[in-house]
């Protein structure tokens, strides 16, 4: 439960923030236990992130550990004479897992290109017909997503 749960999002909330959001940060348990957080631009569909990869890099530590957060920051705007900032974010936790059935792929990759260039299907089919083969695709089955909001955002509402 969140200590200051007032400030709590819905969960369409979140949702709608995570689909509107470009990117967020994917967080992941690295080398030697280190964590490791890099910046990702996702696909929020049907309670799944879905994620693009080369084939080789610290987003495939899933390998090691399968447990991932994803963080999405909606608004973080500063308000000096206040020592405060008006936030919104939301923190989707996960396990992570690659897409192996090239059945799936092809649906999950349409997603990705509609996402980041969607008046492009001749671009996108002409991307598909050089094969899946050079791309990781990670999947993110939210199991726990929380967000929260300044209470001066709150109190706008």
């Amino acid at each position: 439960k969140m200590w200051r749960f007032r400030q709590q999002l819905t969960k369409s909330e979140c949702e709608i923030i995570l689909s509107k959001a470009a990117s967020g940060t994917l967080a992941l348990l690295g080398d030697d236990g280190y964590p490791y957080a890099v910046p990702i631009s996702h696909v929020y569909a049907d309670s799944k992130l879905y994620f693009y990869s080369a084939q080789t890099g610290h987003k495939v530590m899933h390998k090691q550990h399968d447990k991932a957060s994803f963080c999405v920051i909606a608004a973080d705007d500063i308000h000096p004479t206040e020592f405060t900032t008006y936030f919104r974010s939301v923190i989707a936790f996960e396990k992570i897992q690659i897409i192996e059935s090239e059945s799936e792929r092809i649906c999950a990759v349409p997603l990705l290109g509609d996402r980041y260039n969607p008046v492009d299907d001749v671009g996108l089919q002409k991307e598909l017909g050089k094969g899946l083969s050079h791309m990781l695709i990670p999947l993110l089955d939210i199991e726990h997503l929380t967000g929260k909001e300044a209470i001066e955002l709150m109190r706008k509402k």
